[in-house]
């Protein structure tokens, strides 16, 4: 009987603990409070090596006390580097209150305010400070015509609306209003979900006439292909990833001129688009040849703004339109 009471808290233990780690797996965090070390360390990352050159760095929680680092020459995306050139990665892995990795015989040390490279001799030969970056864009105030599709105090203009407690919009919902050409001025944020991985990790999406999807999805440090932030879904790829970390604040701001048809309704002129990811341009007047799946076929009226729902809890704010 001692036996197997022995036996049955051990497997309930066993069990427990296999429960917990996949609870973790499988948790979601909206709250940088609740992000735990694995958040605090995350995020972007800049300063200087001893010969006075700038380095940017972006650190990206994976999980089970695991990170990847990418170094930038230069500066950080957008601030810095050049695109091309040659990027660094390092694995980390959590070592008390600090990530630890090695690259080249460098050892490397992050911590929640701080990223040392260290010599073999003990000597730190570069330091660069946690920064938090915001977009020049962010809680722009629509310009004189704009129309105010969500302001925080109602989600009136939206099929489906949603708010959150907060007072934020929730995914997957549309405009009841439908524009031609236009400005788009739209701030989101992408939850925490560490051990998720490509389009599971707060996937959402900025469907501009209700036909180009303009892509949301967390890829901070990622390379920044069609499919993750800031792509055009399936057409193009960003000139640059700005993404920022999870739980961030990020703009879009998107000027759209709508495809042309002719009495027949074929059409005979591409849309076109420029968006600009936290400030800076990551599509410049680039043609849309065709739609993006997931909403409206191409057509030629107007369009709705649709948030895409994609099962992850991506939330919206401040979001308007001025029409051309």
């Amino acid at each position: 009987m001692l036996r197997a009471a022995i036996l049955f808290l051990a497997l309930t233990t066993w069990f427990s603990g296999v429960r917990g780690h996949a609870d973790d797996r499988e948790r979601t965090i909206l709250d940088p409070a609740e992000g735990g070390i694995e958040y605090s360390i995350q995020g972007e990352f800049s300063g200087t090596d001893v010969e006075r050159k700038n380095w940017g760095a972006q650190v990206i929680a994976l999980g089970g006390k695991q990170f990847r680092l990418v170094g930038y020459p230069g500066g950080l995306p957008g601030d810095g580097y050049e695109i091309g050139d040659d990027l660094t990665y390092c694995d980390l892995s959590l070592d008390g209150d600090v990530a630890k990795g090695s690259f080249e015989g460098m050892q490397i040390v992050v911590g929640s305010k701080e990223l040392k490279v260290i010599d073999p001799s003990g000597d730190t030969v570069a330091s660069l400070r946690k920064i938090e970056r915001k977009s020049m864009t962010l809680g722009m105030e629509p310009p004189p015509g704009a129309i105010v599709l969500f302001d925080g105090t109602t989600a009136e203009a939206f099929e489906r609306g949603a708010m959150t407690a907060e007072g934020w919009l929730q995914a997957d919902c549309e405009t009841k209003e439908r524009f031609g050409d236009h400005r788009l001025h739209v701030e989101f944020r992408t939850p925490f979900k560490p051990y998720a991985r490509g389009q599971e990790r707060g996937n959402s999406g900025v469907y501009v006439h209700g036909r180009y999807e303009v892509q949301v999805l967390d890829s901070f440090g990622l390379s920044g292909e069609n499919n993750e932030c800031g792509g055009i879904y399936s057409i193009a790829k960003p000139q640059v990833n700005m993404c920022y970390p999870p739980l961030s604040w990020q703009t879009y701001d998107i000027e759209f001129t709508a495809a042309r048809y002719d009495e027949n309704g074929d059409k005979i002129k591409n849309a076109r688009i420029t968006v600009k990811h936290n400030g800076v341009v990551i599509h410049d007047d680039i043609e849309l040849p065709h739609g993006t799946p997931g909403k409206d076929p191409e057509g030629p009226t107007d369009g709705v703004l649709y948030l895409q729902g994609h099962g992850n809890p991506v939330v919206f704010k401040n979001i308007w339109v001025v029409r051309k």
